[in-house]
């Protein structure tokens, strides 16, 4: 499985704001030649007209451990940002996430990469 870099964390942590942006990898930014092996070249995914959401599971199972809709904080340039709710990370482990986009006509595109989490138990 493709991870991204692992983001460490702490059992009830709310930070760090992760931000997210999609791209297509068929189609090249603006004043860029597309290479399909370099990600700074790909044109923004356009997600004025959806929702992204964040989902979450322990790695290794199936049942989730949450779902969080992410901000649309610059939609025309692909742009979404998630805060995690407090009840979020409430067991230490190795977890994953997938980023989801759904269009106005409720079509479905997954990023293929995961985001990986390591959540280690609070002193407190």
């Amino acid at each position: 499985m493709a991870y991204s870099d692992t983001i460490k964390l702490v059992v009830g942590d709310t930070l760090p704001e992760i931000v997210c942006t999609l791209k297509d990898s068929n189609t090249a930014a603006s004043g860029a030649t597309l290479d399909v092996e370099d990600s700074s070249t790909w044109a923004p995914i356009n997600l004025s007209s959806g929702t992204v959401k964040m989902i979450i599971r322990k790695v290794g199972e199936t049942d989730l451990t949450a779902t969080i809709t992410m901000s649309l904080t610059d939609a025309s340039n692909g742009v979404a940002t998630c805060v995690f709710p407090a009840n979020t990370w409430t067991a230490a482990g190795t977890y994953e996430a997938e980023i989801e986009f759904t269009n106005s006509s409720s079509k479905v595109q997954t990023v293929q990469e995961l985001l990986k989490f390591i959540v280690r138990d609070d002193f407190n």
